[in-house]
Formats: C-alpha cells, structure tokens, sequence
C-alpha cells in the first residue's frame, strides 16, 4: 500500500503533516470542492471550464488574491508555488517569507503549512490545484493532499527538462511515480486526484507532436501506478486549424495509449509565448484562445492577460482575462467554425507523428530506462530545454499560415513520409525564407503575434526586445 510514508519525506517536513488517516477522511469530505467533478461538469455541458494562474507569496495576500479573481467567475482558481519551493529549498522559502513574501514569486505552501492550505481550500468556492515547475515535488505533494487540494499539476518530463540544468531525468521519474503510487492508493479508497500533464514544456514554438508524446509517456507512467484521472494541457501554438487538431487528438491518443478506465481531458494552456503589448490585440488572442479551447473539444482552459508583456499581472487583469476566455469559449462564439477537412488532415499527421515518438519507448520492458534511453539518443528531444539531459537538437519553425512545424527533427525517428511533408510545408511560402541566420529566422518565429500587431498598429508597437532563446515559462 502507498501512503505518505512511500514519499520518503524530508523529516521535518513528514512531521508537521495529518496521520494518513486524517488525510484520507479529510479528502473523502463531501463537502470538500473537487476539480474532478469540474472537469466531469464541463464535459457533459460542453464548454471547457476556465481556470486563471495566481500565486503571491503572503498568506493573506494569497486570500485577498483568491477572493478578487472569485469574481470573475472562474471554475477552478490556482496555487501558483514560489521557485524556492520548486526546488525543495524549504528554509530558504521559510527565511524568505519572514523577511518580505513580497520577494517570493508564488505561494510557499509547505512553508505555510498545510493548515494555511485549508485556509484557501475553504475560502472560495471552487477548487484549487497547485501548480509550480518542481522536478521532484514529493513534500509540495503531500501538504497540498492535507490542505484539501484535489489537484496537482507536473509529471517526471515537463517539470523537469523545461526548468532544471542538471537534474537527471530518473531521479524525477522515480519521484513522480511515488505521487502517482499514493494518486493510485488513494483512488482505491474513492478519492479522484486529478493529475494534470504539463504538455506546454518550453512554451516556445512546441510542435503537437512533441507535446502529446511527452505527456502520453508521463500518462502511461501514471496510470501503471493506479492514477484515475489525468488532465493533458497542450500550449496553443496560435494556428486554430493546428491548435483544434492537436486538441481533439488527445482523447484518441488516450485511447490507444491509456486505456479505456482513466478519465482524460484535454487542457488548453493559452498563448505562452511572447505576448502582444497592446490590450486590444492581447484580448483578442486571448478571446482565440477560449474559442480554440471550445472547438478543439477541451475540458478546461488556462486563461492569459493583458498585461503578459509587461510583467506579473495585477488582479484586475486576471479577472478580466478569465472573463474574456471564458467569452471565447461561451455559446456567443457558436457561430465560429473551422474547415474540418485541414483539421482532420492535422490530426491524421498529428497522431502519426506521435505513434512514431512513443510506440517505440512503450515497447521497452523498463519505461522508465526507455525514456532515459529516447532523450539519451535524441529519440525524444523537446526544443530550446533548459536541461543538459535532453538535445535540444530539435529547430521548430512556423509555415506560412502560423503552424509550427519541425524545421529541423533532430534525431527523432520520424519516417520518411513524415520528414517530407513537413520540409514541403516549410517550402510553401510564397514569400520565401527568412532572410539571415536559422536563429534569426527563429526569432521571427517566435514574435510571431507581435509581428502582427506591429502590421496592425504600426504606431503604438514598439519592436520586440526580448531575445530569441527562450525562458522556462510560469506553470
């Protein structure tokens, strides 16, 4: 049986925690808010559910934080974690939140104590679900169980290699697994932990192929320790046909992958990567990213703001943006289609392309020596990781009409079919190839919507300044 002892807890954190018991009585509540049946309502009403990102560092700034975005109507609000505790540096997290919590960039949840976390927990009336970046998140783990929050976001993949230099992949394998173990024991005793997958990786130009593969690995790793529900975030690339395609492929990738007795949703993360600085054009891609959530069949969607280009939004505009999604996914928006024969033609190369990435590693007799083996070869590879354990040997590029393609594979084991279209789908451009370096092209690529605010409102754009590597983006 997996309980809290199989998290191997650092002792003074294992010792400030409920008896599993309690934990389990507690969790069992009726009463107690879930995202499961959040995400089992917006499924049978079929409109995705809208969830914003938020995370101060004070206890009752967190509340007052809370408490603001409440208004705004959101299913499911966010504990956004502190990059201290992200990466198990507890005391310094501790130390910090004495001195000022301002200077803490999310909520320090174990060094507030799960007691503080039932705090939230109780304060709203929707649930809560911690998200935070943490390779190995065994303690964050265990007091967002003994706060009462139902669901916990990351896995072994895309909490690690987007964010962290050196930690080595089965080190955060293992950990993971232990969490899902205890998602497992504690699905046994009734209680649905949702388990949400961060397909966004780097956020940057993330081809869908690469997207669904990593969290279909981390998924199968899951669902071998017992986990009953799993969310599956994808990053809007900003191509609808493409974003919509990538979308509804998640419930057959599922399928085939997971098997029919583990709830799947698929999860729009909007926009992530570099973000238009005038308000009107900023809400009208977020406007696109609750309509593409709405056509692409998704369950929840994680709202954007205004204000994403000029630094941490204030609560202002997180309500407004939860709003503004949750326009773009409403039934004002029904009028809105697609062409369904590109997105089915998208989806058919979407799932090829997975099939080719994963059925290889699930073939292994060890999955998790397999997904070592795949990123050590660069038979898996996410482009633009922070970490030395991945090539990063993969050059995304978008084709003419926006869609991300692979400019360059890497040593992906793609077949030749696939190869070939996506270099004929790079080569359809009229107006022909980026004029300068890869990376400059590159960097094109990625101010991709500046680009086009700066051709709408040429006099109020300033040219984008940010470089083009990019940067671990906010869970």
């Amino acid at each position: 049986m997996a309980d809290l002892e199989d998290l191997r807890l650092d002792p003074e954190v294992a010792a400030q925690l409920p008896s599993w018991g309690e934990l389990v009585e507690h969790l069992g509540d009726p009463g107690l808010p879930r995202v499961v049946d959040v995400l089992r309502a917006a499924e049978a009403r079929g409109r995705p559910a809208v969830q914003p990102r938020c995370g101060v560092g004070g206890h009752a700034e967190m509340l007052d934080l809370l408490h603001a975005l409440e208004g705004a109507g959101p299913d499911v609000l966010s504990v956004t974690i502190d990059s201290h505790t992200r990466l198990r540096n507890f005391t310094t997290a501790r130390e910090v939140l004495r001195r000022d919590p301002a200077d803490l960039n999310g909520y320090p949840l174990v060094a507030h104590g799960w007691q503080r976390g039932r705090e939230l927990v109780a304060s709203v009336g929707v649930p809560l679900e911690v998200r935070h970046g943490s390779p190995d998140p065994r303690e964050l783990f265990a007091v967002s169980l003994a706060a009462g929050i139902t669901s916990f976001e990351g896995g072994a993949i895309g909490y690690n290699l987007p964010y962290s230099k050196n930690v080595p992949l089965g080190r955060s394998l293992r950990a993971w697994q232990r969490v899902d173990a205890v998602c497992g024991e504690l699905a046994r005793h009734g209680v649905t932990v949702d388990r949400e997958l961060f397909g966004t990786l780097t956020a940057v130009l993330v081809p869908p192929s690469v997207s669904l593969a990593m969290t279909l690995l981390e998924g199968a790793a899951a669902v071998a320790e017992g986990v009953t529900c799993l969310s599956v975030s994808y990053p809007q690339g900003g191509e609808v046909h493409q974003d919509v395609a990538a979308l509804r492929a998640v419930r057959t990738l599922a399928r085939r992958y997971l098997g029919a007795d583990v709830e799947v949703y698929p999860v729009l993360h909007e926009f992530m990567g570099v973000f238009p600085s005038t308000p009107e054009f900023a809400g009208a891609l977020i406007l696109l990213g609750g309509l593409t959530a709405r056509l692409g069949g998704a369950t929840k969607v994680i709202s954007k703001t205004t204000q994403e280009a000029h630094g941490i939004p204030d609560a202002a505009a997180n309500a407004a943006g939860i709003r503004t999604a949750a326009l773009g996914a409403s039934d004002l928006m029904d009028f809105v289609t697609v062409d369904e024969d590109r997105v089915a033609e998208e989806q058919h190369w979407i799932e090829r392309e997975v099939a080719e990435l994963v059925e290889p590693v699930l073939e292994g007799e060890d999955l998790f020596g397999s997904i070592e083996k795949a990123f050590t070869d660069g038979r898996l590879d996410i482009p633009f990781s922070a970490s030395v354990h991945a090539r990063s040997e993969v050059v995304p590029r978008r084709d003419r009409r926006g869609a991300v393609r692979y400019g360059s594979a890497g040593a992906l084991p793609f077949s030749g079919a696939v190869l070939r279209r996506q270099a004929a789908l790079l080569a359809d451009d009229p107006a022909g190839p980026v004029p300068g370096s890869l990376m400059a092209a590159v960097h094109a690529d990625i101010h991709y919507f500046p680009a086009k605010e700066s051709a709408l409102f040429p006099a109020r754009t300033p040219g984008p300044t940010r470089p083009p590597h990019a940067v671990a983006p906010t869970p």
